[in-house]
């Protein structure tokens, strides 16, 4: 149990590793490519899609092949697609590649948060998340370097895809030793077995939609800074892509410790509770970041970044606590693209509306959905019947 822990752990890693990276590397690569900076938000839709058809589906899918298969086979795809856009000789190709990337990533989040929901505390999600912030974090710092040196953002991506490669063959190692103990825990379990309802009748279980809207708001934010940060940053402070690429790292590298400490603080703290301490102190880095500080307002995505940390995985741990176990693989996915198309969407719009005024906008759009992400949690809560 103690070595498929290990093994998952790293796992998250390569969770991470993808989800910075097209945004440290877009102020070039649109360049590159010949396009405008607002095409981004097509690779944003394209990757939403994916993304989110893979969670909606994987439910069904993890019960037919099981969380080790479905981890090593989308471990290997995202290998494959972030191969295959630095290998692209268009932004077309690259948008190929990018559904590659897109379906390898949904399907393997929605299998390992629904396996951690059911069977680890809330610590080792949050510690598990934690990982995922280290592999968001050294992506960029990974890019910076090729970038800063003068070589193509192209080397940056193979060097992710090669590391993603051996995160799989990790995987491939243990499969079977998972295998066995993932059988065992079907058995035991009923979360795992062959729901009888169907979609809408699980849509209709109490709060869940308004959950899936708390997780989409978030999703929104963490998707808006991943994507537009470094152009944000570019455009409204003067920095260089490189330079840019680093302090994103830093807000990802907040999201990292926000999670390693929020792992200690839910021994004595509830889901919902982390949530909402997660949502206020992200509250108060928007604030710095909007104020006229100059440079030094850049330290707001650091703060930003811890509050960030315990939300997601406290949203995704709190399922079967709040909608039964029974049908947690499915409610799981359900909450993983609703947030997907709700965080692609909120994107997608700002790439736009940021493009035809002005990126210095950003601190402000995220004052406002944090915002509304504080009333829909606190309706979730209130729907499902979990406060203290």
């Amino acid at each position: 149990m103690i070595t498929i822990l290990a093994v998952i752990y790293v796992v998250f890693i390569s969770l991470g590793l993808p989800d910075s990276l097209f945004g440290a590397a877009w102020p070039v690569v649109h360049i590159d490519f010949g396009v405008e900076e607002s095409f981004a938000s097509l690779y944003s839709i394209i990757t939403g899609l994916c993304t989110g058809g893979a969670s909606f589906l994987s439910g069904k899918v993890i019960r037919k092949f099981g969380t080790p298969t479905v981890t090593f086979v989308s471990t290997l795809l995202t290998s494959a697609g972030l191969l295959g856009i630095s290998f692209s000789p268009n932004i077309w190709v690259m948008m190929f590649f990018t559904i590659v990337l897109g379906y390898g990533a949904g399907a393997i989040d929605t299998a390992l948060n629904n396996y951690v929901s059911l069977h680890y505390e809330t610590r080792h999600m949050n510690w598990l998340h934690c990982f995922w912030g280290v592999g968001v974090t050294i992506s960029p710092i990974i890019l910076s370097f090729f970038l800063n040196d003068g070589s193509s953002w192209r080397n940056g991506f193979r060097v992710i895809a090669l590391l993603q490669f051996l995160i799989a063959m990790i995987v491939a190692i243990f499969i079977n030793k998972w295998k066995k103990l993932d059988t065992a825990a079907e058995e035991a379990d009923a979360g795992l077995k062959t729901p009888n309802k169907s979609f809408f009748e699980i849509l209709k279980t109490k709060g869940l939609k308004t959950s899936i809207l708390s997780l989409g708001l978030y999703c929104g934010m963490e998707f808006l800074l991943g994507t537009w940060g470094a152009t944000f940053l570019v455009n409204a402070f003067g920095e260089s892509p490189d330079k840019a690429a680093r302090w994103i790292s830093l807000y990802y590298g907040g999201i990292m410790l926000g999670r390693l400490i929020s792992g200690f603080v839910s021994l004595k703290v509830d889901d919902n509770n982390m949530i909402r301490g997660g949502i206020v102190i992200s509250f108060l880095g928007m604030i710095i970041l909007a104020l006229p500080f100059g440079s030094t307002s850049i330290l707001g995505l650091l703060l930003i970044g811890i509050g960030f940390g315990p939300v997601f995985p406290s949203v995704l741990h709190s399922v079967p606590s709040r909608f039964g176990k029974d049908y947690s693989a499915d409610i799981t996915g359900y909450h993983m693209a609703g947030a997907y198309a709700v965080g692609f969407l909120a994107q997608l719009s700002f790439g736009y509306i940021a493009s035809w005024t002005t990126f210095k906008i950003t601190p402000f759009v995220l004052l406002g959905f944090v915002l509304l992400l504080f009333a829909a949690n606190e309706r979730a809560i209130k729907k499902t019947k979990t406060v203290d």
